[in-house]
């Protein structure tokens, strides 16, 4: 017997205009929340510290295009299980703050585009973020315009294979460390740090580019006479 597809789909209009307070109440656990208020443009403010997220493991653009929003609650996010991280506050340009500081991160593979445009954010804390299984962090903080420093010592990049457009677009970031970065097995730099304009102080010093194959405009729109790079890898220096 072909089984019914039952449509869990469920669209509520709204015929005023105004504010309105919406409030979810779940049976049983939720799986997978990925796109779940995917271009909610209107919204201004979420509080989902009561969401059972425990054995949830996709998260992908769950709050993408959310370009109002200003105050988001995660404080309860069970993340335990989360492989994928994509997109997950990709133009949300309004939010300028987070707090992440309970996520564990240890599974996932995928952080591109996490941050992508979150272009308010002034100070992000990722100091418990475990990124040793991450494969991918193109564009990961891309257009986060108005950071002014950002600690990534704590990142793990042994098996990422891409940080493309990686600080794309950081146009505030002052200083950056990341001597802590393996980058033996990265095999695209592209764009990583173009226009960084107001950087002076890049450490790059055990950055490896054997396995690297495109470099193209990693460096552009610095201001590399004001930009102490501190690197010993012949192919960087040759780019910059």
């Amino acid at each position: 017997m072909k089984k019914k597809k039952i449509d869990l789909c469920y669209k509520y209009k709204f015929n005023n205009q105004g504010k309105y307070e919406i409030k979810f109440k779940f049976l049983k656990p939720l799986i997978n929340i990925n796109f779940m208020f995917f271009e909610c443009n209107k919204l201004e403010s979420m509080d989902l510290s009561n969401f059972n997220t425990s054995k949830v493991t996709n998260i992908k653009s769950i709050f993408s295009y959310c370009p109002s929003l200003t105050s988001l609650n995660l404080s309860n996010f069970n993340t335990n299980n989360v492989t994928n991280m994509s997109d997950m506050f990709y133009k949300c340009s309004s939010l300028t703050s987070l707090n992440l500081s309970h996520f564990n991160t240890i599974n996932v593979t995928n952080m591109s585009y996490m941050f992508y445009y979150c272009s308010s954010l002034t100070f992000l804390n990722l100091s418990n973020f475990n990124t040793n299984n991450v494969t991918n962090m193109e564009d990961m903080f891309s257009k986060c315009s108005s950071l002014t420093s950002l600690n990534l010592s704590n990142f793990n990049t042994i098996n990422v294979t891409n940080m493309s457009y990686m600080l794309n677009e950081c146009s505030s970031l002052i200083s950056l460390n990341l001597s802590n970065f393996n980058t033996k097995n990265v095999t695209n730099m592209e764009s990583m740090f173009y226009n960084c304009s107001s950087l002076t102080y890049l450490n790059l010093s055990n950055f490896n580019t054997n396995n690297v194959t495109n470099m193209e405009n990693m460096f552009y729109g610095l201001n590399k006479k004001n930009c102490k790079l501190i690197c010993n890898d012949e192919k960087i220096q040759k780019e910059f």
